[in-house]
Order: C-alpha cells, then sequence, then structure tokens
C-alpha cells in the first residue's frame, strides 16, 4: 500500500498549505520591517505611512504570538495558588494570631495611660502633695475589704492618709511599713468617713457594712437628700479633707440612703494617696507670719496728753438767782482717757 494511500496521507495537504500560509506571512512581515528601517531612502510621508501599516498589522500579530505565554503563565499562577493554598492560608492565620497579640497590648497600654493620665490629673483645692501607688495584693471577705499598695513610709506616707483612684475616695491608710501600707476600704464594716450632701450641705457618716455600697447614717437636715445626689467628704474632723469626690446617694432596698461609689466604676489598681496630715498643713505659714500692721497716727507731738485741756464753753442757761457767796469753778484737772469733768457754774444748792 502507498504512502499516499495510507491513513496519514490526508495529513500532507493541511501541512503544506499551513507552511505556505506562515511562509507568506513572515516574508509581509521581514518586508515591513524593511521597509521600516530605511528611513534615508524613503520620503517623511511614505515613512509615516508604512510605519502606521507595519503597527497595525503587527498589533494583533504580537497580540497572538503572545497569547500563548500570557495564557501559559497564567495557568501556572493558578495552579501554583492552588497547590500552595494550604501553607499560605497557614501562614495567614500565624500572622493573624501575632496580629491580635500586638491589638491587645496597644489596647491595653492605651488604657493604662489614659488612667496614668487621669491619676495625674487629680488637683485639690488648697494643694496636697500626693504619692502614687500600685495595689499589689487584695485582701476580700465577709467584712474585712483592704489593699496592699506598694508605697510606705519612705514616701511620706502615714496612717489616716485618704487614697483615691482617678474616680474617686477609694479609703485611707491604717496601717504602714517600709515600702508597703494597708489600704482601708469605704466598704470595710470599720469602716466611718464623714460625709455631705453637695446640694444641701447635710452631714452624714458613711458607714461600711461589708456589701459594694456603704451606707448614711446621722443625716441631719430637712429634707436632706435626694436620689442622684452627689456625695463628696466634708472634712470634719480633720480626717480628709473637704470636697474629695465619693459616691452618688441611692435608695437600698432595706430603705435606708446608701451610696454608689464612684471609685468603683474603675478598676482599683493604681492609686494617689494624699499626704494630709491636718488642716495646719493647707495654711500658709509665711503669709501668716507676716504682720502688716496699720500705721500708727497720732496728734500734735508737742502736746501732751497730761496738759490742761482747753476749758469748755458751757450752753446758755436760764439766769439763777443771786447768792451771797458763789463759788468759783475748780481748778482744771488733768484729762484722763476714761472721761473729763466740766466746770460748774451758778451757786450751790
Amino acid at each position: 500500500m502507498r504512502f499516499r494511500e495510507g491513513p496519514l496521507g490526508d495529513l500532507k495537504v493541511p501541512l503544506t498549505w499551513t507552511a505556505a500560509v506562515a511562509l507568506i506571512v513572515a516574508a509581509v512581515i521581514a518586508v515591513a520591517f524593511l521597509l521600516a528601517d530605511r528611513r534615508e531612502t524613503l520620503q517623511e510621508q511614505a515613512y509615516g505611512v508604512t510605519r502606521q501599516t507595519v503597527d497595525t498589522v503587527a498589533r494583533p500579530v504580537s497580540g497572538a504570538i503572545a497569547a500563548p505565554g500570557r495564557w501559559t503563565g497564567l495557568g501556572l499562577d493558578y495552579v501554583r495558588s492552588y497547590f500552595f493554598t494550604a501553607h499560605e492560608n497557614r501562614r495567614l492565620k500565624t500572622e493573624l494570631a501575632e496580629m491580635r497579640q500586638w491589638r491587645d497590648r496597644a489596647l491595653a497600654l492605651q488604657d493604662q495611660n489614659d488612667r496614668f493620665k487621669s491619676l495625674l490629673g487629680l488637683r485639690t483645692d488648697p494643694p496636697i502633695p500626693m504619692a502614687s501607688a500600685r495595689v499589689v495584693s487584695d485582701s476580700r471577705g465577709p467584712f474585712a475589704n483592704t489593699r496592699l499598695a506598694d508605697a510606705g513610709s519612705e514616701r511620706g506616707i502615714v496612717v489616716g492618709n485618704p487614697v483615691l483612684n482617678e474616680r474617686g475616695l477609694v479609703g485611707r491608710v491604717v496601717g504602714v511599713s517600709g515600702g508597703v501600707s494597708r489600704v482601708l476600704l469605704l466598704t470595710d464594716i470599720a469602716s466611718r468617713t464623714p460625709v455631705m450632701i453637695d446640694r444641701t450641705n447635710a452631714r452624714a457618716i458613711l458607714t461600711g457594712d461589708g456589701g459594694p455600697n456603704p451606707k448614711l447614717e446621722y443625716l441631719r437636715g430637712v429634707d436632706p437628700i435626694q436620689q442622684g445626689d452627689r456625695v463628696v467628704t466634708s472634712g470634719d474632723g480633720g480626717v480628709v479633707p473637704r470636697g474629695l469626690p465619693v459616691g452618688a446617694a441611692v435608695k437600698g432596698l432595706d430603705g435606708r440612703w446608701r451610696v454608689v461609689l464612684f471609685a468603683d466604676q474603675a478598676s482599683i489598681d493604681y492609686v494617689r494617696i494624699l499626704l494630709f496630715k491636718d488642716f495646719a498643713q493647707l495654711a500658709d505659714e509665711k503669709q501668716l507670719q507676716a504682720r502688716s500692721l496699720p500705721p500708727v497716727t497720732t496728734e500734735d507731738p508737742q502736746t501732751s496728753i497730761l496738759s490742761a485741756p482747753k476749758p469748755i464753753t458751757p450752753s446758755p442757761s436760764p439766769p439763777a438767782k443771786p447768792a451771797s457767796t458763789a463759788q468759783k469753778p475748780p481748778a482744771p484737772t488733768a484729762r484722763t482717757p476714761a472721761a473729763v469733768t466740766p466746770p460748774q457754774t451758778g451757786a450751790p444748792r
């Protein structure tokens, strides 16, 4: 059997035509490039037309030639992403976990920075020295409620110093040693703090009972308190300065007035201890010791207070009856600071 009559005989014509078409296209492109490169022999207008024709023909041809390479690159990228998806997913999960840790740390530092700013912004009027401390221990029980702060006698802290956080009064110092001090909270059963209602200036004693809201006792005055009134320290007894924020008044379930503490609105971990002893330290000693007496003005220095005073002219009176004898007025006496006796006129009775 001849090759032309075999099953592959029909393939010769298509291959021949394909080769012929490819040869013609290559020849056309080669001629176009040759004409485009001969810039010195062609006129400017002819060169422009030729170059435009070549660019018009080369654009689809170049796109068709580059398409297989582009498709191959896209296919490789797809296959690569398909096979490496699991690895990329694990890497992204690890990176996301690390980013969450940094996010939590940044939020914690921002919150801590805001609290430090609030603590540093605490001011009293008049100014009172303060010491910053961090709460390192919490002692809770059915009745006792105290904290330990990492500042002691080396910072000038003494028993009785008030303790505040950025919201309000926390309690007072009941024990001090080197490097540590014990703080008795307002909720402790042994806590007694003189307070007043800011709206009416009504006095009361804030008494802890172990619960979260200490009660108000010994309220004085007619209708002294209402729901939501602001409670501050009164300064009575010299225990704490006046005007420190304590909380808001509420009516308890037992019908007694209690206080929702401002200090409970934030965690008690950083505090400021007022170095307050008594009200004597709030006075300006230099101003009290300064003596500014008014100037002393006197009369004529030549005139002595012991000299004889000028006679006082008596007021006109009706004429007296004649008498046989008339007593002369007594001689003027020295003036005394208490009083001066005027001379008598007329006859004695």
